[in-house]
C-alpha cells in the first residue's frame, strides 16, 4: 500500500480536479499532480466534501438502543443507570464498535465522546481508525469517597492518553452540574486548564434541570458554572436549550463551543427552542451532535442537521433562520475550531478528513447546491466513500471486516442482555 492516496477526477466546490493525500494530510490539490506509484480512487461522479463531526455522543449507548423509548429524561437516565450499574469494559468496547461503524456509514470521521471505561473505548476507537476526543467523565453524585476516586482515575487515565495516536485526544468532562459534586467540578476544570484539555458538560437540557438549579442557587446553571471560572473556550457545552438573554451572553463572551442536539431533545421532549441566532450573535461557537444512540437512536449527522435546519426555520417562522453553509460549518468547520485542529476543511495542509458523495441518484438531480442536496433530498447511503487522517475506513459503502464485526457485536450484546436480564420495561 502507497502512502500517497491520490482521488482521480473528483468534483471540489463545483470543480473537477484531483485530490493528493500524504502523511495524513492533503499536499496537493490540481490537475495531473499524480504520480504512477500513488494509490488511485476513481472518483469519477462523486464530490468530496469534508468529513463530518460528531461533537456530542456517548458512544456506547448503541447498547440502549430503542431502550425506555417514549420516557422524559430523568425517568429515562434512571433506567439507563440502573442498566449500566450491570455493565463492564468488555460490553462497552463492543457498544462502541457498533457506534464507529454507524458513524463511518454515515460520513462521520471524528467524535466527542462523554462515557464509561475509556480505556476500552479507546481501542475500540484505535481499531475503526476514526478521530475521537475521548473523555474521562465525572459522575459522583455527592458521593464524596466516589469523588476521590474519580479524581485518581482521571489522573491516571490522562498519563495512559500520552501514548494514544494523534489522532485520539484525551479531555474531561462534567456529566452535569447536578450529578458532579462541586469539589470535583472545580478540579475537573482546573485539571483541564492545567493540562490543555477540552472540558464537556451538559448544560440546561431541560426545564426541570433549570427550575431545581435556580430554586437551590437562586440563578441559572449557566452563570453559576461562570461564577465558578468554568466558563471558557475549552468548554463544549452540550444542549443548551434553556437559555435567558444573561445565559447566552455569558457563553458568547467566554467563546463556549454549544452543541445542538436536536433529535435527542425532541425524543426526550426536553426542548427544540435552541437559540442559534443569538448565540452566534454572542460569539459562541455553534455545533452538531446527535447524542447518545440510547436518546436519539441514532448516530447520523446528517440526519441531525436536516432536523436542526428544519426546526429551527418552523419555530422562528423564518425560512432564513439556519442557511445551509452555516448549518454545513456545524458539522465541519466549526467543529475543528472547537477541537483545536483545521478539520472542517478541504485545502492543502489540512487533515485528510474526506467523505466523498455519490451524485449520481435522482437525490442529485438537479444539484444547484450539493450541501443542500445532501442535507435535503438525500440520505446517508449517499456517502460512498470516507477517509479519515488520510487513510480510506469505507469504500464503495463497505468498511473491511464489517460483517465478521457485525455478527461478533450481535453475539457478544445478546448473550449480554438475555444473561442480565435487561429489558426496556423494567
Amino acid at each position: 500500500m502507497s502512502e500517497r492516496l491520490l482521488l482521480k477526477d473528483v468534483v471540489l466546490n463545483g470543480v473537477p480536479c484531483e485530490i493528493l493525500i500524504s502523511g495524513g494530510r492533503i499536499t496537493e490539490i490540481g490537475r495531473g499532480i499524480g504520480s504512477a506509484s500513488d494509490d488511485v480512487i476513481d472518483c469519477m461522479g462523486m464530490t468530496a466534501m469534508p468529513a463530518f463531526v460528531n461533537m456530542h455522543t456517548h458512544s456506547g449507548m448503541t447498547l440502549f438502543r430503542g431502550m425506555a423509548g417514549d420516557c422524559p429524561l430523568h425517568e429515562w437516565l434512571d433506567r439507563v443507570w440502573k442498566a449500566e450499574a450491570l455493565m463492564g469494559p468488555e460490553i462497552f468496547y463492543w457498544g462502541t464498535k457498533l457506534a464507529c461503524v454507524e458513524m463511518i456509514k454515515s460520513g462521520t470521521a471524528c467524535f466527542a465522546d462523554m462515557y464509561w471505561d475509556i480505556d476500552r473505548t479507546c481501542e475500540a476507537v484505535r481499531e475503526s481508525g476514526m478521530r475521537a476526543l475521548l473523555t474521562y467523565c465525572f459522575l459522583d453524585g455527592g458521593d464524596m469517597d466516589k469523588a476521590a476516586r474519580q479524581r485518581e482515575e482521571c489522573g491516571r487515565m490522562y498519563a495512559l492518553s500520552l501514548e494514544w495516536p494523534d489522532r485520539m485526544k484525551f479531555g474531561v468532562s462534567i456529566h452535569a452540574h447536578y450529578t458532579v459534586c462541586d469539589a470535583n467540578m472545580l478540579w475537573a476544570a482546573a485539571f483541564a486548564r492545567e493540562h490543555g484539555l477540552l472540558l464537556q458538560t451538559h448544560l440546561s437540557e431541560t426545564v426541570k434541570e433549570n427550575e431545581e438549579h435556580y430554586a437551590r442557587y437562586g440563578m441559572s446553571p449557566t452563570l453559576r458554572l461562570e461564577d465558578m471560572g468554568i466558563l471558557g473556550k475549552n468548554l463544549i457545552a452540550a444542549h443548551c436549550l434553556w437559555l435567558d438573554d444573561a445565559d447566552v451572553d455569558a457563553l458568547g463572551r467566554h467563546g463556549v463551543t454549544a452543541v445542538h442536539n436536536i433529535n435527542s431533545n425532541l425524543k426526550l421532549s426536553s426542548g427544540y427552542r435552541f437559540r442559534y441566532r443569538e448565540l452566534k450573535a454572542a460569539g459562541a461557537n455553534l455545533t452538531i451532535g446527535t447524542d447518545g444512540s440510547g436518546s436519539s437512536d441514532s448516530l447520523d449527522v446528517r440526519e441531525a442537521l436536516k432536523t436542526a435546519a428544519l426546526v429551527q426555520k418552523a419555530w422562528r417562522g423564518d425560512p432564513s433562520a439556519m442557511p445551509v453553509g452555516e448549518l454545513m460549518a456545524m458539522a465541519t468547520v466549526n467543529a475543528g475550531k472547537a477541537l483545536g485542529t483545521s478539520a472542517g476543511l478541504i485545502e492543502k495542509g489540512a487533515p485528510a478528513d474526506i467523505m466523498l458523495i455519490d451524485t449520481s441518484s435522482p437525490a442529485f438531480i438537479p444539484c444547484h447546491d450539493i450541501a443542500a442536496n445532501l442535507v435535503y433530498s438525500a440520505n446517508s447511503s449517499s456517502v460512498d466513500t470516507l477517509i479519515c487522517d488520510g487513510r480510506v475506513l469505507m469504500y464503495r459503502r463497505r468498511i473491511e471486516g464489517e460483517d465478521v464485526l457485525l455478527e461478533k457485536a450481535r453475539t457478544e450484546i445478546n448473550r449480554f442482555f438475555t444473561s442480565n436480564r435487561i429489558w426496556t420495561t423494567e
